[in-house]
């Protein structure tokens, strides 16, 4: 593997800080993003090399804030190759209760938007690079993004979106020798599902999610489930009818709405 240079937000915790341990075992150089300092300042010691790396304690939702650790990432990098938006909420909200509105709006803002806003700053200074060797925007995505789930309709709608923006830019850049990658996680051992009190179907570990979404980059997979067996469970009930769905999922176990800030972010 060339030398990278991999910007990753999210990276205090979670899939973000899975992500970060692989490709700096892979002598990569980091930008790593996230809202807790102390947390982000471990991982780096904690990495090879922790002095080529580079930490940012920002929250995506700030966008200005979130645009200026880009640019100074472009600025000592020289070039990226690689920006993972890893940064996401998972909560429970039901449309009823009014005090969700806020939360529907944090869900929205943090999951989608704040990709966009990570992407927005790279795109030029990849469309000069792109031919000195390989760019990859990166979305995380979920396979909750691929049917509405009873109570997680904040967290779905986001993902949904995800993907389809996902999508609508990996069109937008095919010419500019931008690769567009939108990875569907299921069940991943973090904190963020560590606090659901449900079965996890073929749950894995975030190292082995890790290895995976490396792969998966590098080949420039345009889209991808992790693991390959919820991507098989993904698209049967993509192809269940709405009528069959609704019966089996009416009384599915739901994400809890309160202790919203315990570990609901990566």
């Amino acid at each position: 593997m060339q030398k990278l240079n991999v910007f990753i937000t999210g990276a205090s915790s979670g899939l973000g800080a899975a992500l970060a341990k692989e490709y700096a075992s892979k002598g990569a150089c980091l930008g790593l993003l996230g809202r807790k300092a102390e947390q982000l300042e471990r991982l780096r010691l904690s990495l090879p090399n922790p002095d080529v790396h580079h930490v940012y304690v920002v929250d995506v939702n700030d966008h200005a804030a979130l645009h200026q650790a880009a640019h100074d990432f472009i600025q000592v990098a020289g070039q990226v190759h690689i920006v993972i938006a890893s940064a996401g909420i998972s909560v429970g909200t039901l449309t009823e209760e009014s005090e969700d509105l806020a939360v529907f709006r944090r869900v929205m803002d943090t999951n989608v938007l704040a990709t966009v806003a990570t992407f927005s700053p790279f795109i030029e200074h990849m469309k000069t690079h792109a031919e000195k060797g390989f760019c990859r925007l990166v979305g995380i995505a979920s396979v909750a993004g691929i049917r509405g789930l009873p109570g997680a309709s904040a967290y779905s709608a986001s993902k949904a979106a995800v993907i389809s923006y996902c999508e609508s830019l990996r069109v937008e850049l095919r010419s500019c020798g931008i690769a567009v990658v939108t990875i569907a996680p299921g069940y991943i051992d973090t904190p963020m599902t560590q606090v659901n009190d449900y079965a996890m179907p073929f749950l894995l570990p975030a190292e082995q999610f890790a290895t995976r979404a490396l792969a998966k980059i590098a080949a420039g997979t345009s889209y991808c489930v992790i693991p390959w067996q919820m991507g098989i469970v993904a698209k049967l009930l993509r192809s269940l009818p709405n009528f069959l769905y609704d019966r089996i999922f009416a009384n599915a176990p739901r994400k809890g709405r309160i202790n919203r800030n315990r570990k609901d972010e990566e």
